[in-house]
């Protein structure tokens, strides 16, 4: 099970919460980030991927 307080930047003061992911360009879902073997957003739904440079 996921972990909120992983998924999300939170600020009390000001009143907001934003994801820590990106979000998919094709079909709006969340993307993972991977280290290994070469950096790069994943799309895990749709199968989108963007290298990191």
């Amino acid at each position: 099970m996921a972990h909120v307080h992983k998924l999300y930047e939170f600020d009390l003061e000001k009143g907001f919460i934003k994801p820590r992911n990106k979000k998919c360009p094709k079909c709006g879902s969340f993307m993972a980030y991977h280290k290994q073997p070469v950096p790069r957003w994943h799309c895990g739904k749709c199968g989108y991927t963007e290298y990191v440079r």
